[in-house]
């Protein structure tokens, strides 16, 4: 890992009905540069054949002027990678590609399957053979296997339409068997020649969600399914709804189709609104931005501290340190500085140049902290090595006192859903007690908040009418995870 934090999964986009399908996605795709930053892909079709571009690095890395020459086509999917089944190699990198002698099949997903490799080895022995090690590529051969078994056969356009009709729901069919046979956490893209799915697993671990583009040259607005809203808005398209988890949705000639596959069990990953979607999202309906201000709130009323003024940890510990403020009655102030030119990509060859980077990365802003009693908000602690060099940083400003607090519980297990994380014994909360934690790192107190008081922070969030203490994921936290 290159940084002290809990690394993102992955973006996936897929785009129907627009005329710059490729375009789009890489705006889209750009806007969840944050949730991977290790390669870069988009597939298109232009009604008879799709074609596919993708490397590693950044989206502006991949993509670049001569690109997109032949990539048109008005339905696309697109995918940002960082890596958690599978190696950080270009073989591993998304969307996959099926190709037959009548068609295609293209693939994003975001998530991690937990029984992949038993589904690898049921498909080897039916004579299925593989171009990665990653377990997305299981869900795409999952899905070409049940459609052929259910007699289906990908034809182009030119086809009679009726034949296209029958295909069709032979392939969405596919697409509902597989869904119900892996487990995990999946949220896919998924698109033919003609058509482009939806697909969320049953605890909607993931997030994934549906607007519409529209555009003056095409009378009928486009469709657009992503990980985040944020991508919805980079493409100047109109936010309609998440897609529940346990649904899949269909989109082709005949417009957008729910199917629901399995009964919904809702447990989104509470990490979604603590660290790794934008703050301008909105994900289940809740702003990722005001639950990052409620958790601070609450974080002030469990822990509060005299002190002169509050400060956040760039970037996602800037909503909570506002929260935080705003129930202290604590002035806040900016007091670091982030160097917004040195990339999460970044890995240096050791571990103690990796660490020392936080000195690169960040920096305390003298005339903010000097003398002063100050409250520093992180959105969580893993290891404790950039805590620790964070309070290093505010020391050396002339702070008068510092105290660490924490806007998420202490994180005492791995994730098996799609976040890479360290192992347990490698997770300083999983082996410190609260006053060893707070020695480690340095600072004069240390709190976090509880995990009651965090879910209370996000059910105060909630919609009307879907305000639920037992919705989230929180294994990391209890090592109780839903698959």
């Amino acid at each position: 890992m290159s940084e002290d934090k809990f690394e993102d999964e992955c973006g996936v986009v897929g785009i129907y009905g627009a005329e710059n399908a490729a375009g789009l996605s890489y705006y889209a795709l750009t806007s969840l540069q944050h949730r991977g930053q290790e390669s870069a892909g988009i597939a298109v079709s232009d009604g008879t054949r799709i074609r596919m571009h993708k490397a590693e690095g950044l989206v502006s890395d991949v993509f670049v002027h001569g690109s997109f020459d032949s990539l048109k086509g008005n339905i696309a999917v697109g995918h940002v990678r960082y890596a958690t089944a599978g190696g950080r190699t270009l073989d591993n990198a998304q969307p996959f590609l099926n190709s037959f002698k009548n068609g295609s099949i293209a693939l994003a997903h975001n998530g991690q399957l937990v029984n992949h490799t038993k589904m690898r080895e049921i498909l080897e022995d039916y004579g299925c053979t593989f171009s990665s090690s990653s377990d997305s590529e299981v869900i795409l051969k999952l899905i070409v296997h049940k459609f052929i078994e259910n007699g289906g056969k990908l034809g182009s356009s030119n086809d009679e339409k009726s034949n296209q009709t029958e295909n069709q729901k032979r392939f969405v069919e596919a697409v509902i068997q597989t869904a119900q046979l892996v487990k995990g956490s999946f949220a896919l893209t998924i698109m033919t020649e003609n058509m482009l799915i939806g697909v969320r697993d049953p605890n909607g671990i993931r997030p994934l969600c549906i607007g519409t583009i529209e555009s003056s040259s095409n009378p009928e607005a486009s469709v657009i399914i992503t990980s985040e809203s944020c991508a919805i808005d980079a493409v100047n398209g109109q936010y309609l709804r998440d897609v529940e988890p346990g649904e899949i949705v269909v989109v082709n000639r005949d417009g957008l189709k729910s199917i629901k596959y399995a009964q919904e069990k809702k447990r989104t990953c509470i990490f979604e609104y603590v660290y790794f979607a934008r703050p301008d999202s909105v994900i289940d309906g809740i702003s990722v931005q005001e639950a990052r201000y409620k958790m601070g709130e609450v974080l002030a009323q469990e822990s509060s501290v005299e002190a002169d003024i509050v400060i956040g940890v760039p970037d996602s510990g800037l909503g909570a340190a506002q929260g935080y403020a705003r129930a202290s009655g604590v002035p806040y102030g900016m007091g670091i500085i982030k160097n917004k030119y040195i990339g999460r990509t970044f890995i240096a060859p050791t571990q103690a140049e990796r660490e020392n980077m936080v000195f690169v990365k960040l920096n305390a802003i003298r005339s903010d902290l000097e003398g002063k009693r100050v409250i520093v908000i992180d959105d969580s602690i893993v290891r404790g090595t950039t805590s620790r060099r964070l309070v290093q940083i505010l020391r050396r400003a002339g702070t008068k006192e510092v105290h660490f607090r924490v806007s998420s519980p202490p994180v005492k297990f791995p994730c098996h859903l799609g976040i890479n994380t360290p192992s347990k014994a490698e997770l300083i909360s999983s082996t410190h007690e609260l006053e060893a934690i707070r020695r480690e790192i340095g600072s004069d107190s240390l709190a976090f908040i509880s995990l009651d008081g965090m879910k209370k922070a996000l059910s105060s969030c909630c919609p009307v009418g879907k305000n639920s203490a037992d919705q989230w994921c929180e294994g990391c936290f209890n090592g109780e995870y839903p698959v």
